[in-house]
């Protein structure tokens, strides 16, 4: 874990899972996934405004996980999932200690099926 916090800034992290937090901002990365897109085709399935999803758009590129590029009066964006390995990695660490949790939780049924049978 302290290697985890030696490579990257925790503020980082904190602005990938703020990112994440919106349900508008999964769905823009979860179709950036597929390709590259314009702000305009982010906000058309969302029945957002174009500034409230130029807002989102914002949000992703200060976690890093957006990169914009502006070509005349288009914006194109695409998908930068590099700053996902941090928090991924520190998620990855607890994951552990709930599949132990999880695991025991399985023996416990398990034996109560054993009793009734």
């Amino acid at each position: 874990m302290v290697e985890l916090q030696a490579q990257r800034d925790p503020n980082e992290i904190d602005a990938v899972f703020h990112a994440l937090a919106s349900q508008a901002r999964r769905d823009m990365l979860g179709r950036l996934a597929g390709a590259e897109l314009t702000v305009g085709q982010l906000a058309a399935p969302l029945a957002m405004s174009l500034a409230a999803a130029s807002k989102h758009v914002q949000v992703l590129e200060r976690a890093g996980l957006v990169r914009r590029t502006v070509t005349g009066r288009q914006h194109f964006c695409r998908l930068d999932p590099a700053p996902l390995a941090s928090p991924f990695a520190w998620l990855r660490f607890y994951e552990r200690f709930w599949n132990e949790r999880l695991d025991s939780l399985q023996a416990l049924l398990d034996s109560d099926t054993a009793k009734d049978e």
